[in-house]
C-alpha cells in the first residue's frame, strides 16, 4: 500500500495531497476585488509555496487547469500565466469558462506536479 501525504487539511478539503510521486493541488483562487491578473498571480503564488512544502517547484507541474468566470479575460490571465511559468518547462494546460464559488472570483488553478 502506498502512503498518502495531506497537506494543510481541514473539513472540508486538503490544499495538497501526495500520492506515489504525484501532488495534486486543490483549486486556488484569489482574492476578492482583485482584477483577473491580480487573482492570477495570487493563485500562482499560493500554487507555488504549496508545491515548495510539498517537495516541488513550478518545473515539475505536469497539469494546469484553469477556470475563467469570463473568457475574455483569456488574454489577462495569459499575460501573468506567460510570465510565471518555468521557461522549457510549460505543463499540458486547459483553460475553460465557468461559473465559479462565488462571483468575486475571477479564475481558478488546479495544478497536478510530480515530486522533485
Amino acid at each position: 500500500m502506498t502512503d498518502i501525504t495531506r497537506i494543510d487539511t481541514g473539513k472540508r478539503m486538503s490544499q495538497a495531497v501526495i500520492h506515489n510521486g504525484t501532488i495534486y493541488l486543490a483549486g486556488q483562487v484569489g482574492k476578492p476585488g482583485e482584477s483577473v491578473a491580480e487573482q492570477t498571480q495570487t493563485c500562482l503564488d499560493k500554487a507555488e509555496a504549496l508545491l515548495a512544502k510539498a517537495g516541488s517547484d513550478k518545473t515539475r507541474i505536469l497539469q494546469t487547469t484553469i477556470w475563467l468566470a469570463d473568457m475574455d479575460d483569456f488574454a489577462e490571465m495569459n499575460g501573468v500565466w506567460d510570465a510565471w511559468v518555468a521557461p522549457d518547462n510549460a505543463p499540458t494546460r486547459a483553460c475553460g469558462e465557468a461559473k465559479l464559488a462565488t462571483p468575486d472570483y475571477k479564475v481558478e488553478f488546479i495544478i497536478v506536479a510530480a515530486l522533485a
